[in-house]
């Protein structure tokens, strides 16, 4: 509860609601890029998928998302960090 709070109040330099983008990167395997943007979307209801940037690593064994969305705060923004750095296709959240 006081980890909310502390959320809620903290100092931010970013000035909200602002476009934010979030880079996902993970293993090339299939389902991984829906799953990125399904997590976007519990977060940030007004993204638009069509817009989910995607680049795979030379080799060709990793893939880079990245979501541009709408950020209303850094509660969210913070949320949405810890959902995806805990789902276990997710190698990487910048």
């Amino acid at each position: 509860m006081a980890e909310q709070q502390d959320a809620q109040t903290r100092q931010t330099l970013i000035e909200y609601p602002c476009d934010f983008p979030i880079k996902v990167m993970g293993a090339r395997v299939d389902g991984f890029a829906q799953a990125v943007i399904e997590v976007v979307l519990r977060h940030a209801p007004d993204f638009a998928p069509a817009s989910a940037e995607m680049r795979p690593s030379s080799k060709g064994n990793y893939l880079a998302v990245t979501c541009t969305f709408r950020a209303l705060s850094q509660v969210q923004v913070d949320a949405m960090y810890r959902e995806l750095t805990a789902h276990p296709m997710v190698k990487v959240v910048l």
